[in-house]
């Protein structure tokens, strides 16, 4: 976490908390009066009130929240692109969505202004990923032969070196 500055962790903050307030505003509302909802309207509200409920993790764990905001970026970028541009474009905006595009919009250019980009490209680029199968167990030291010769085990129980196939290394001496 030391490679984040705390500048750009109180930045992340603000972002999570511009989310929870935002959604909290603007949706909560409705889910105190869901008998006006129709199924896929419903299914929306849903998902951005628990957006919104991460989100306040987001403000007490700047990082590992991270993943939030990338779905904040992507959906809304994808909004843009597919939908709102076009709209645009084309002169068929109505009011509705012209609010909608102003709104992602601003997900669209806040989220990569307070991203920490190099601690994301150390972090999920590079860093190698977890592994698929089960972990594999090294065995001890003190189950080969005793690198002294002398057969006396001194009961400290040190990893012995496991080549990748299983075989156990050949010990020195």
């Amino acid at each position: 976490m030391s490679e984040v500055s705390t500048f750009r962790l109180y930045l992340l903050r603000a972002m999570y908390l511009y989310i929870a307030v935002g959604l909290a505003i603007f949706k909560l509302p409705a889910l105190l009066h869901p008998e006006n909802l129709s199924r896929y309207p419903s299914v929306v509200l849903c998902v951005l009130c628990a957006f919104a409920l991460l989100a306040v993790l987001g403000i007490r764990y700047p990082l590992k929240m991270l993943p939030l905001l990338f779905f904040e970026f992507l959906w809304k970028a994808i909004w843009v692109v597919v939908f709102g541009l076009p709209l645009l474009l084309s002169g068929q905006l109505d009011p509705g969505t012209t609010e909608t595009l102003t709104s992602t919009l601003n997900g669209v250019v806040l989220v990569p202004l307070v991203m920490p980009w190099g601690y994301v490209l150390k972090q999920y680029l590079k860093a190698s990923g977890d592994r698929w199968g089960k972990k594999q167990v090294t065995a001890l030291a003190s189950e080969s032969t005793n690198p002294d010769g002398d057969g006396v085990s001194t009961g400290v129980h040190q990893p012995a070196d496991v080549p990748s196939k299983g075989r156990r290394a050949p010990t020195k001496g």
